[in-house]
């Protein structure tokens, strides 16, 4: 078979292999390019490229292949330290030389690794983004010279970037000190508001969007309304023992973990437990164990999944709603990949809403910590200071230093050169704390809508996989036949006509908008200082409240 190469590109590189070997190498002989990759590739030496792809999708082979062509080393920044193992194993087995440079290693090991990329012996460096913060790590991929870098799982930089890590803020700066290499952002699933965020917190030139079908027809979607912790246990168990297979549950806390774990096994399953305050060596184990087969469930909070790629997971049941959909739906994506029947279960508390606002929520640096960063900055036209340096004046954490220093980039008070920050204009810091406020209030609220996303997924009477990829940011008129609304006959055909998804509308008080997702009788629309809001569409339309932009064609 002949390997498609997209339009434009020669069939010789100039640096590194040709095309055809290049797919070769990385997919095997015979092999053919999907859409999505043949599509990311398509521009890449030209654009900064923004992919989302669903699970599956061959994500990683398109920097390896992308690695090859260029004949130069790629930097990608992953998140967690078992997806990067994962990676590496990948692209080692595809031929590439590649090694992760983190903090497990040990000081020989890691000396080792940063000579390497020194010499330009390594195709591909993985890092954690707090590894980039390190002046020493940078100097040493700055001598690679990089011609990708490489954001994976890219959604986190707008679902972690604000507090959880911050470094995830500077990765713009760190691009610059590497020399402004390419950047390709990948990514399962991102809302619109979503894509808007990474695009501009990664400083995209001219980037590329590109969306592919986030749908998983193979995945039955359900979710359950419960009132309680002893009804949402019972209804987890329930929905974890009733589906054949190997399977993940999904809890919030390490508490609810254990719990689980205790009520799956006395209704006679064999799991094991997974969350943060377990032995690293006991989470490897763990994941090893599930990886293998000898262990077929898993309760787990958030931070198992990434990098857990076992093709036949039959289920993921949700012991509670997590903050955001785009979070719900990469962790449903690890049901399934191997296009057999697997089955999605949200067990829903209502109750469970105001918590999960608070965690979207976060809180405020103090105001003397920001007015001790930009003293330590000095005034605008001052001399750049290295991090490390604003650190020590201000008497502050890295991880805190870290911190503000994003949110003041983010008002356009200092600014990350690529070697170290300036002050970016003259406000005083009463004039930066009442930005920073403003800055708050509007992130506050965009994070309670998010949530509320989350509510009307759960609570939907219509499809709930129109309802979910609408909200996502993609159109899907037809209901699915696969979700338990479906099954009980309360999917709708036909909302109202006058609303299109990704539609632009007029609120005649909060102003723009643009149309998330149309139910029966609703319509929820992103407006950007208020978030999302669901609406009655019919009053809202018959009293001209909100006004539609004409739909083309």
């Amino acid at each position: 078979m002949t390997t498609r190469r997209p339009a434009g590109h020669d069939r010789q590189t100039t640096a590194g292999v040709p095309w055809d070997e290049a797919v070769r190498r990385v997919l095997g002989p015979g092999a053919d390019l999907r859409e999505a990759q043949r599509e990311a590739l398509d521009g890449l030496a030209e654009h900064d490229t923004l992919l989302v792809a669903r699970s599956g999708a061959g994500k990683t082979a398109v920097y390896a292949v992308a690695t090859l062509l260029s004949g130069r080393t790629t930097v990608v920044v992953s998140p967690l330290l078992a997806l990067q193992r994962d990676q590496v194993t990948a692209l080692q087995q595809a031929g590439l030389r590649a090694a992760a440079l983190s903090s497990a290693l040990s000081a020989g090991r890691r000396r080792a690794v940063t000579e390497a990329a020194a010499r330009g012996e390594l195709d591909v460096v993985l890092v954690a983004p707090e590894q980039l913060a390190r002046d020493d790590v940078l100097d040493v991929l700055q001598q690679a010279r990089p011609a990708l870098l490489v954001v994976d799982e890219a959604h986190c930089v707008s679902e972690w970037g604000h507090d959880f890590r911050p470094d995830y803020l500077h990765l713009a700066g760190a691009r610059r000190r590497l020399g402004v290499p390419r950047v390709l952002a990948l990514t399962a699933t991102a809302s619109p508001r979503v894509r808007d965020e990474v695009a501009e917190r990664l400083d995209l030139d001219d980037a590329r969007v590109l969306v592919h079908d986030a749908d998983r027809p193979n995945i039955w979607l359900g979710a359950r309304t419960v009132a309680g912790e002893a009804d949402r246990d019972r209804a987890v168990v329930e929905a974890a023992t009733s589906t054949a297979g190997a399977g993940i549950v999904y809890a919030r806390t390490r508490r609810q973990v254990e719990d689980l774990v205790a009520a799956l096994r006395a209704a006679g399953a064999a799991p094991l437990g997974y969350h943060a305050g377990l032995r690293a060596a006991l989470r490897g184990e763990t994941e090893r164990a599930f990886l293998s087969g000898r262990v077929d469930l898993v309760v787990a909070t958030s931070a198992f999944g990434m990098g857990v790629d076992r093709a036949d997971v039959r289920f993921v049941v949700h012991a509670g709603a997590p903050t955001s959909l785009d979070e719900y739906y990469q962790e449903v994506g690890r049901a399934g990949r191997d296009g057999e029947p697997a089955v999605a279960v949200l067990v829903h508390d209502p109750a469970d809403v105001g918590r999960n606002q608070y965690l979207r929520s976060g809180g405020a640096p103090r105001a003397a910590t920001v007015r001790a960063v930009l003293a330590a900055l000095g005034r605008r036209g001052a001399a750049a200071v290295p991090r490390s340096e604003v650190t020590r004046r201000a008497g502050t954490s890295a991880r805190t230093t870290s911190r503000v220093l994003g949110l003041l980039a983010v008002v356009g008070a200092a600014r990350d050169d690529g070697d170290a920050w300036v002050r970016e204009d003259d406000r005083s810091p009463a004039q930066v704390l009442d930005a920073l406020s403003e800055h708050r209030e509007r992130s506050a609220a965009l994070e309670r809508s998010r949530v509320e996303l989350v509510r009307t997924y759960a609570e939907t009477t219509d499809c709930r996989r129109r309802v979910l990829l609408e909200l996502l940011g993609e159109e899907h008129p037809d209901r699915c036949g696969t979700c338990d609304a479906c099954d009980a006959g309360t999917s709708r055909d036909v909302a109202d006509e006058r609303l299109r998804v990704g539609q632009p509308v007029e609120h005649a008080e909060w102003g723009p908008g643009t149309v998330a997702v149309v139910e029966a009788g609703r319509v929820t629309v992103l407006f950007g200082e208020r978030g999302y809001v669901a609406l009655d569409a019919e009053i809202a339309l018959d009293s001209g409240v909100l006004v539609p932009a004409p739909v083309a064609g």
